[in-house]
């Protein structure tokens, strides 16, 4: 099979020697923004040129998004275009305000639709939303990038979509990935033969046994990993060996309340600068958690591959009345030198919570870290001091053991 473009097979050496091009400029378009005001002052461009540079610049969240948009409506000061210079203005929860482009593959979809084998002579039935929110429009924008036609259908009045997708042919589809066995379904009550063989999903989680049971039926089910704010991430291909990165966004994969990077192949929460001229988004935080994948897809495709969505990095836990968040954990770290990383574990000890530190440290004591302990966390705590290398590497920063059974 062809691939999309020449980019999705390039060398490791032409891949980091067009993000350092690409990647100072960007920097450059950003710094210029009143949106980040002051938090990259003190940056030269020029000098981040490597995906490892980037871990001396600040992350973006999206609450941080949300307070220059309610002062500075609709965009906050973070595009590089005012609103009416754009094609689309989108509402997602929150609120927060997206820009929406119609230029070619503004969203970077095309990729994943030309790997699920949609193009020239296919009907997409869309099923994703195209009020407010910018789903609908992000996938019909990647249907146009590979010319394949779009049937905007959107959700509900599950007969009608039945009825459409016979009538005008529909061979794909795309929505969430429970939506489509809705339709399935209803078509086998109707008595009514479907052709769908390919379906991209989004939006939720598509379970092993979904998947399976569409393939049952002789539909090739893949999922692709995009939001509204940055458009396409990562995306599988038929090899269905975890999912490649996009070839415009550079992802890093860092402690969760942190924009330190994990060791490769750790969990952590999913930080991406985007390329896009027009949104240029610099570490910004997903709030979701995944891992890098060793090697390359057998696919042929040679950017980095993560596994997936692994969880939210989130992790924010009230123990004894009190929030305990990451960003803690990651101050408690920063206070000593010879910590590693730390883990809070939230407990019960009959109706009371507990609340255990762990310190993967390479010396001290309990006692000499519990200051540090009730400065940080503002809560008592038992502690544990284990040696390099004792705790997980899954992500977690801030572990709920309690059960209220």
């Amino acid at each position: 099979m062809t691939h999309f473009d020449a980019l999705e097979t390039r060398s490791a050496q032409q891949r980091a020697d067009d993000i350092a091009k690409r990647l100072p400029e960007q920097i450059a378009r950003a710094k210029s923004l009143v949106g980040y005001g002051d938090s990259l002052a003190d940056i030269d461009p020029a000098k981040v040129t490597t995906v490892a540079d980037l871990a001396d610049l600040p992350v973006l969240r999206k609450a941080e998004l949300g307070k220059a948009q309610a002062a500075s409506a609709p965009f906050g000061g973070f595009t590089t275009r005012p609103a009416t210079g754009f094609a689309h203005v989108f509402q997602s929860p929150g609120p927060i305000y997206e820009p929406g482009g119609m230029e070619h593959d503004w969203w970077r979809m095309g990729r994943f639709l030309h790997a699920a084998e949609i193009g020239d002579g296919d009907v997409v039935q869309n099923c994703f939303g195209y009020h407010l929110t910018p789903a609908g429009m992000i996938f019909e924008n990647g249907a146009r990038a590979v010319g394949a036609t779009v049937l905007p259908a959107g959700t509900g009045q599950t007969e009608l979509q039945v009825t459409a997708a016979r009538d005008v042919g529909t061979t794909a589809y795309a929505g969430t990935p429970d939506y489509l066995k809705v339709i399935l379904d209803k078509a086998d009550e109707l008595g009514v033969e479907l052709g769908i063989t390919k379906a991209v999903v989004g939006g939720g989680a598509l379970f092993p046994s979904l998947r399976q049971a569409y393939a049952d039926r002789g539909i090739m089910c893949l999922q692709s990993y995009a939001t509204a704010d940055l458009g396409n991430i990562a995306y599988e291909s038929p090899a269905m060996e975890g999912m490649i990165v996009d070839e415009h966004v550079i992802v890093e994969i860092v402690t969760p309340g942190t924009g330190t990077p994990v060791a490769p192949g750790e969990v952590g929460e999913v930080v991406v600068t985007t390329l896009n001229p027009d949104y240029p988004l610099i570490r910004f935080a997903t709030g979701d958690m995944s891992a890098v994948m060793d090697g390359i897809s057998p696919c042929g495709r040679t950017n980095m591959r993560i596994k997936g969505w692994m969880g939210r990095a989130d992790q924010t836990t009230k123990i004894k009345g009190m929030f305990v968040r990451p960003e803690q954990v990651a101050q408690l770290v920063d206070k000593h030198d010879e910590i590693v990383k730390a883990r809070v574990v939230a407990g019960r000890d009959g109706e009371m919570d507990t609340m255990t530190v762990l310190i993967e440290a390479t010396g001290g004591s309990p006692d000499s870290y519990l200051p540090s302990v009730m400065d940080v966390l503002k809560l008592k705590a038992r502690i544990e001091v284990v040696a390099p290398g004792a705790l997980p590497r899954d992500g977690l920063v801030i572990e709920d053991q309690r059960t209220y059974d």
